[in-house]
């Protein structure tokens, strides 16, 4: 039985090398990789690697290497159809039928390649060339160096609709390869071959091994091309319809790039088109990819999450800021939303209205898109201000209207414990917008008489908590805030003994990843601890504390947020002394001076 490549390369997509290894024999990670003592052969010290990323193992030791369905034969001893079988429904998918067809496509796919490949060069070459310096100079003037554009092969599609063909004959390319790749259409009205792309500026679209397999063509601006026939207007893009090698629904534009640059730290950033990627890439934002036209589909989620190595998986979406793209950020979130789990989420941000990545990094530069991104919201922030901004907290009714709207949208996501998550996320958001709005509202005693209740929260308790929660999901903010976490004046005394064993930990060993510091801490007995401290009700107050927040963004968030809270409490200390002067309040004079204390232990 052939199996389509297709196929294997969608058990490849699915599964996560590392976790069907670590169900089999116990793995550990070192940075971005994994390693584990090889199961090939005898040895204490482990000598196994396992890159998610380039999904492949390999045994320094024995020199053992291959995927995961490799893995999978040599370790559960099985034939190839069988691991295929076993892996298959490991991850939800049909086993194809026999198709005799296989072997022969599998064998054309390689020639499309090459066809791909060598018309891409041909494309590079006509941009170019001095007829078409028009079009080089568009491209350079909008802002686009010769580097990038070498990097992204862009090029350019003669008008002429013979030209590549021709081309492509004296290569010893065929017309039915042409037309199976899709750079050559047939004419529906007289049989007659034409060139697919002409006149456009073309962006060639790699799958994830740096491959051609497809073309989107941009047309080029009025001023630039010759006038219309009648009242005909040409699509502004045209793409590479399906073909063997090209499945839009499975693809982001710029993927491989974007693969690497996630490997070396950088945020995947899922924009909207061609130039949206390369204008980010040149710009610094080397995570950049888009979907082919298409809102993001189930396959291009998995694939943007599988891009980024460390454990929590929070590439940033961007879009418009007008309502379309609030309406598009919608339809992405009920794709997403069943497919969370622990560690995997996304955030969503928007840019101001009438703008794109590519206008506003010309218009802006590159820290102008850089703020926008730091205003990414969380997935949750997104549904609630969908759905609640602006809504009625006041009564128990409204409230629990506001909590069957949002637990509709959330009962999607089919991870238990995410989905408990959120929940308590929820009712911790509508209690504390209903307070808020409640209070000022009504005297104290008005409100005994109402029966309402709020816990009692003490603000110094949790300062302490967004603080070690942050350190705990993000260990390598503590090497540039290590003096202020280490003097910070912590009021409870389990929590000055989680800061003393967190600052030990780090300082032994400050490449710890948080995975590795909680696990640590478990073990000598702070299991409880950071229980109370790593939940919803912690987070809702300093959204960065969460490890869902980007990392890039922490550092820089927690420090606002220390500035922030320090202004505030120097500000409530002089206005209570107003207040406590003028009403001779010797309570709120001793509850000032402890205040006081409190600030200049804080900066002892």
């Amino acid at each position: 039985m052939s199996i389509p490549p297709r196929f294997l390369d969608e058990i490849r997509t699915r599964l996560t090398l590392s976790d069907v290894i670590g169900k089999r024999i116990k793995v550990t990670r070192a940075g971005r990789e994994f390693k584990a003592c090889c199961p090939f052969h005898k040895e204490k010290t482990p000598s196994f690697t396992i890159n998610d990323d380039k999904q492949f193992y390999h045994c320094f030791g024995c020199g053992a290497h291959g995927d995961v369905i490799g893995f999978t034969m040599r370790h559960d001893n099985l034939s190839f159809i069988d691991a295929v079988e076993k892996l298959s429904a490991e991850a939800g998918l049909q086993m194809p039928k026999p198709d005799p067809e296989a072997v022969k496509q599998a064998q054309k796919s390689k020639g499309l390649h090459d066809l791909m490949d060598v018309t891409t060069s041909w494309f590079e070459e006509q941009l170019r060339m001095r007829t078409n310096n028009a079009v080089f100079e568009y491209m350079i003037g909008r802002g686009l160096s010769e580097e990038t554009l070498s990097a992204f092969r862009v090029g350019y599609a003669p008008e002429d609709g013979q030209a590549l063909r021709i081309f492509l004959k004296n290569e010893g390319f065929s017309d039915e390869q042409m037309l199976e790749a899709g750079v050559l259409k047939k004419s529906e009205r007289n049989g007659s071959l034409y060139c697919f792309f002409r006149d456009r500026i073309m962006f060639p679209v790699a799958d994830k091994r740096g491959r051609v397999v497809a073309f989107g063509g941009r047309i080029l601006p009025d001023h630039m091309r010759p006038p219309e026939r009648g009242d005909f207007k040409p699509p502004k893009y045209i793409n590479s319809a399906d073909t063997v090698l090209f499945d839009k629904g499975r693809m982001l534009y710029g993927e491989a790039q974007a693969r690497q640059a996630a490997a070396d730290g950088h945020s995947v950033i899922v924009t909207e088109g061609y130039m949206d990627v390369i204008a980010a890439h040149q710009a610094g934002f080397k995570g950049a990819v888009a979907p082919m036209g298409t809102a993001l589909t189930e396959e291009q989620i998995l694939s943007m999450w599988k891009m980024i190595p460390q454990d929590e998986k929070v590439p940033i979406l961007s879009f418009d800021g007008d309502d379309a793209g609030r309406r598009a950020a919608s339809r992405s979130c009920d794709r997403i939303l069943p497919l969370l789990k622990p560690g995997q989420s996304v955030r969503l941000a928007f840019l101001p209205d009438g703008e794109d990545p590519d206008t506003l990094i010309r218009s802006g530069g590159s820290s102008a898109f850089r703020k926008v991104l730091e205003g990414a919201m969380s997935l949750f922030d997104f549904i609630w201000a969908s759905h609640a901004a602006g809504r009625d907290f006041e009564t128990p009714e409204a409230r629990a209207g506001v909590v069957k709207t949002l637990e509709k949208q959330i009962a999607q996501i089919a991870d238990a414990d995410v989905q408990r998550h959120y929940k308590e996320l929820l009712r911790a958001r509508v209690s504390d917008s209903f307070f808020r709005r409640y209070k000022g509202k009504s005297t104290k005693k008005t409100a005994q008489a109402l029966g309402i209740r709020r816990p009692a929260v003490n603000p110094s308790v949790i300062k302490e908590q967004i603080i070690l929660a942050s350190i705990l999901n993000h260990p390598h903010i503590h090497e540039g805030l290590e003096e202020m976490i280490g003097h910070y004046n912590f009021s409870k005394d389990s929590h000055k003994a989680l800061r003393q064993q967190i600052v030990s930990a780090l300082s032994n060993d400050p490449t710890l990843d948080s995975s590795a510091l909680k696990n640590h801490l478990k073990q000598i007995g702070f299991e409880q601890e950071m229980g109370d401290i790593l939940s919803e009700s912690v987070y809702v107050h300093a959204a960065f504390s969460s490890p869902r927040y980007d990392v890039e963004m922490v550092e820089t968030k927690f420090r606002e947020w220390i500035s922030e809270i320090e202004q505030r409490d120097w500000t409530e200390i002089k206005d209570g002394w107003k207040s406590a002067f003028h009403s001779s309040n010797e309570d709120e004079e001793d509850r000032l001076r402890e205040l006081i204390q409190v600030k200049a232990s804080d900066h002892a």
